[in-house]
């Protein structure tokens, strides 16, 4: 090789070690300050509790505190915005539902949600049905839908908000089972609750935040949405057992910014995957009848795009897309 070959090549692998150092280095000393967890439900709901277990975690494993902000409203949606205006540092992430999958859908966005989120770790999944005061007169399931038949948009529902699981798929087992229904949306599990024991809904679709009510006595549950009964609530039917072609679980986890650096990524989700393989988190996580669902980086970005593509339809199917 000549000389000048020698020196030219000398100087760009020079120039790529001097631009990767800062990302290296980042990435060794992160994180140097307390990172915060943007969460999308009230304090105090089965997301802010199974959380916050995992953020004390994480924080004893990343040697900073981790700071959880509840962000509530817009359907679960407020975090993975706020992700857009933050700096790609990795000391500012978010819980990212269901529910940012469908925003391309539904609202007016200028950005986009596969390409705007760096994906960093799949926790976990919500684990949903529709339940009922303890003093309701429907004490089943075809209670509810002879009601709701014999009057027509009068039974009042209330869930986590519009265009969440909850909203979408309760209007998919209304238009399956005929029956027309009253949405109201509230911002979390905990103000749906406390609507629902106060006498102003008739019945609430929600995660299974509902259990420590159902387990006092407090409500009832009419149908789960999984593939299988729940341990917890063994005499309610799923979705399919009662006819309907419907399984919905939720699986949730964490994004950071656009263009956080693949070593700060890394670092947050190997501590977030440690956090949630704790017995603290397990067995927070069990409370809701909850479980660990562990998704990697990768997986969790592809998984994001098989979902974007699959909730189009159903959001088209029910008439909800925006210009519809």
């Amino acid at each position: 090789m000549h000389r000048r070959s020698l020196v030219s090549f000398g100087a760009a692998a020079l120039a790529a070690a001097t631009l990767a150092t800062p990302f290296a280095a980042q990435a060794q000393a992160f994180p140097s300050r307390p990172v915060k967890l943007v969460i999308a439900f009230p304090a105090g709901g089965p997301t802010d509790i199974t959380m916050r277990q995992l953020a004390d975690n994480a924080s004893k494993i990343l040697g900073q505190p981790v700071i959880v902000e509840n962000k509530p409203g817009a359907g679960g949606t407020l975090p993975a915005q706020a992700l857009q205006g933050a700096p790609a540092d990795g000391y500012t992430v978010a819980q990212i539902p269901l529910g940012v999958f469908r925003l391309g859908y539904t609202t007016k966005i200028n950005w986009d949600p596969i390409k705007d989120i760096s994906y960093v770790i799949n926790v976990t999944g919500y684990a949903f049905g529709i339940v009922v005061p303890a003093d309701s007169p429907f004490k089943t399931w075809k209670d509810f839908v002879d009601y709701a038949k014999a009057n027509p948009g009068k039974l009042s529902y209330g869930s986590t908000g519009t265009l969440t699981s909850p909203h979408l798929t309760t209007e998919r087992i209304a238009q399956q089972a005929g029956i027309q229904l009253q949405h109201i949306p509230y911002k979390g599990s905990a103000d749906l609750m406390l609507a629902l024991q106060s006498g102003q809904l008739m019945a609430g679709a929600d995660s299974t935040g509902f259990a420590t009510l159902v387990e006092a006595g407090k409500l009832r549950v009419l149908n789960t949405w999984g593939e299988k009964r729940l341990a917890k609530f063994p005499d309610a039917p799923t979705l399919k057992e009662l006819g309907y072609d419907i399984v919905q679980n939720s699986p949730f986890g964490i994004g950071a910014p656009k263009g956080t650096p693949p070593e700060v990524v890394k670092r947050l989700h190997d501590a977030f995957k440690q956090a949630m393989e704790e017995p603290s988190y397990v067995a927070a996580l069990g409370k809701y009848d909850m479980l660990p669902d562990y998704k990697s980086s990768a997986q969790y970005a592809q998984f994001a795009q098989d979902t974007v593509a699959r909730e189009k339809v159903i959001i088209e199917k029910l008439g909800l897309a925006k210009g519809q």
